[in-house]
C-alpha cells in the first residue's frame, strides 16, 4: 500500500523539478531545504533571490543549490511573452497585459511548468485554491476528453496489521455543486490518482440514501451519476447511490444491500458536493486520525497541486513529493 518510499524510488530514478510560487515563505524554505539533502526532486523558488536568501537565513534553512528564478530577471521573458499571448489569444491579450499578468508569481510559475522549465508545480501557502487553479485552467489546460477540474484528498492511516490504510475521497476542493456528468469525471479520475497510491478502487456515491431507500433530485443525482460511471469506466467496482455506513460496514451492507461485492468495501468516496466533501475528509481527519493529503488537482495537462493556507512544512515536503510523483 502507499508509502512515501515507494514514490521516492521512482523519482530517484527520474529526478523532477518542482516549482514553489511563494519563493521566500518559510515553510517553502524548509521544505526545499529538505528536498535539497537529497537527489530525487528539486526545487524551483520564484521570487528575488536577495529577498529568498534573507528569509532563509532569517529562519536557519539551508538552501544552498536551490534554482531561484525571478520574474523580474528573467532571460526568457519574451519568449513567456510570446507564448503566453498566444495562449491568450482568444482574450485579446496584449503583450504589456502579457507582462503585467506574468509579473505574479503564480501565472509565472504556471508559465515555467508550460514551457518545460519545470515537471509540476506546487503553490498556494499564501495564495488561495482560486489563484492557483485560474492559471492552470488557462495555460496548462485540461487533458483531452476532461471537462473540468477536479480534486480528491488520499486518506492514510496506519493498521493494526503494519500495512497502511488508504483512501481516497472526491471531490472536496475545487467544485461546488457538480452535476451529474460532472461527478463522472470526478469519480473516474479520483479512482485514477487512488491507484497511483496503491489502491484498489472500489467507487461509492455517497447519499443519504443506498439503492433507493430515499427520495429526492440529490439522491437520483447520485443514483443515475453512479449508472453513468458504471457505462463510461465498466471495468471500474462502483456502487451508488449510497449511505456511509453501507459502503465501509460488511455488516450493515449485508442489511442494506445485500448481494453487493462492493458494499462495505468502498475505499473511493465520491460526494455530492463540496459542502459534504469538505466535512466528510475533515471528519477522518480529526477524529479518525488519518493523514490527509491535498487538495491533489485531477483533469490538468501537468501536475499542479494547492496547498492549504494553514499547512506546515512537513505537509509542503509530502505534497511535493506527490505532485512529482504524478508527473
Amino acid at each position: 500500500m502507499f508509502g512515501f518510499g515507494e514514490m521516492i524510488s521512482i523519482l530517484k530514478k527520474s529526478p523532477k523539478k518542482i516549482v514553489f510560487t511563494e519563493g521566500n515563505d518559510p515553510r517553502i524554505l524548509e521544505a526545499s531545504s529538505r528536498l535539497l539533502a537529497s537527489s530525487f526532486l528539486h526545487p524551483i523558488l520564484v521570487g528575488n533571490p536577495d529577498e529568498i536568501y534573507e528569509a532563509a537565513e532569517e529562519s536557519g534553512f539551508n538552501i544552498r543549490g536551490a534554482e531561484i528564478i525571478d520574474p523580474d530577471n528573467f532571460d526568457k521573458m519574451d519568449e513567456m511573452v510570446e507564448l503566453f499571448c498566444e495562449l491568450r489569444k482568444s482574450k485579446g491579450v496584449t503583450p504589456e497585459q502579457a507582462r503585467k499578468t506574468l509579473a505574479q508569481a503564480n501565472y509565472f510559475g504556471t508559465m515555467l511548468v508550460k514551457m518545460g522549465f519545470a515537471d509540476a508545480l506546487l503553490g498556494g501557502a499564501t495564495y488561495s485554491t482560486a489563484d492557483t487553479v485560474r492559471p492552470a485552467l488557462q495555460l496548462i489546460k485540461t487533458k483531452p476528453g476532461n471537462k473540468i477540474v477536479s480534486s480528491c484528498f488520499i486518506l492514510v492511516r496506519p493498521s493494526a496489521t503494519g500495512d497502511n490504510e488508504v483512501l481516497a475521497m472526491g471531490d472536496c476542493a475545487i467544485n461546488i455543486r457538480p452535476t451529474e456528468d460532472e461527478l463522472v469525471e470526478i469519480a473516474t479520475e479520483t479512482a485514477e490518482c487512488a491507484k497511483i497510491f496503491g489502491v484498489d478502487p472500489k467507487v461509492g456515491f455517497l447519499s443519504y440514501s443506498t439503492l433507493g431507500s430515499g427520495k429526492g433530485e440529490d439522491v437520483d443525482k447520485m443514483r443515475n451519476a453512479a449508472e453513468k460511471t458504471k457505462k463510461v469506466a465498466p471495468e471500474l467496482p462502483v456502487i451508488g447511490e449510497v449511505q456511509f455506513d453501507a459502503a465501509v460496514s460488511p455488516r450493515v451492507s449485508k442489511v442494506k444491500c445485500p448481494g453487493s461485492d462492493i458494499a462495505g468495501h468502498v475505499n473511493t468516496f465520491i460526494f455530492p458536493d463540496i459542502n459534504a466533501g469538505n466535512i466528510g475528509y475533515k471528519i477522518a481527519q480529526r477524529l479518525g486520525s488519518f493523514e490527509a493529503y491535498g487538495p491533489i488537482l485531477l483533469g490538468l495537462n501537468a501536475p499542479i497541486n494547492d496547498l492549504s493556507r494553514g499547512c506546515n512544512a512537513s505537509e509542503v515536503y509530502s505534497m511535493a513529493i506527490i505532485t512529482a510523483a504524478l508527473a
